[in-house]
């Protein structure tokens, strides 16, 4: 009786003792854990307020005063997503996109800059453009709509939308563009001269003169 009672006493003195390492080794391994998990990256909001002063400072020669270009050569940025303008300026910036003026121009942005122009561009209503010719409109319709099946032309409705809205993030907006604008833009894919596309090249590489002339005619008087 006496051996089983010192037998009890033993275990109860050492319990605490295998208890305290059980939980400093808990410990270590939620610290661990803790150090282990990753930080979530801080996520700035767009400053309209800058984004209108930089915008005016840098901008608007060329794309308006509200974003709605006078220049037929120059695109609309006005109601234009966000996402897609930052990464156009981060590739002139870049030189993935070719273009020696914008390349000059968003050299001199930092990330937060072409964030805040883009979001303060977006916040602004695109003025509405009509199309030019009525035969060359109605083609270009068709294109847009159907694509050319037998030449395996995909209709730009597929990713822009069929009323020229795009998709955020993904495609960018075209209704009402400048016609000018959007038929450069597909000579320059087609002829391998824009490159930062790989989807784009690969679609207006099968379309013609006049296709890309209809086009361009017809997003011009998209709504």
């Amino acid at each position: 009786m006496k051996l089983f009672v010192t037998s009890l006493l033993a275990a109860v003195l050492v319990l605490p003792a295998m208890s305290s390492f059980a939980a400093g080794e808990a410990a270590a391994e939620h610290g661990k854990s803790e150090a282990a998990a990753p930080v979530a990256a801080k996520v700035t909001k767009p400053d309209l307020v800058k984004g209108e002063a930089s915008f005016n400072a840098v901008c608007l020669s060329c794309h308006g005063t509200d974003g709605n270009s006078a220049t037929p050569a120059n695109p609309k940025l006005a109601q234009q997503h966000p996402e897609y303008l930052v990464k156009q300026l981060q590739e002139f910036k870049a030189g993935k996109r070719k273009n020696a003026i914008m390349q000059g121009f968003a050299s001199a942005l930092s990330d937060d800059d072409m964030k805040n122009i883009a979001y303060w561009a977006t916040s602004k209503k695109a003025k509405p453009g009509f199309a030019k010719d009525k035969e060359l409109a109605t083609l270009g319709e068709r294109i847009y709509r159907g694509g050319v099946q037998d030449r395996q032309i995909a209709a730009c409705a597929g990713c822009h939308s069929p009323t020229g809205a795009g998709i955020p993030s993904q495609y960018p907006r075209l209704a009402g563009q400048h016609g000018d604008y959007i038929a450069t833009q597909l000579t320059s894919f087609r002829d391998g001269i824009r490159k930062n596309s790989l989807q784009m090249t690969q679609v207006a590489a099968k379309l013609n003169d006049r296709e890309i002339r209809a086009l361009a005619d017809y997003i011009a008087g998209l709504r």
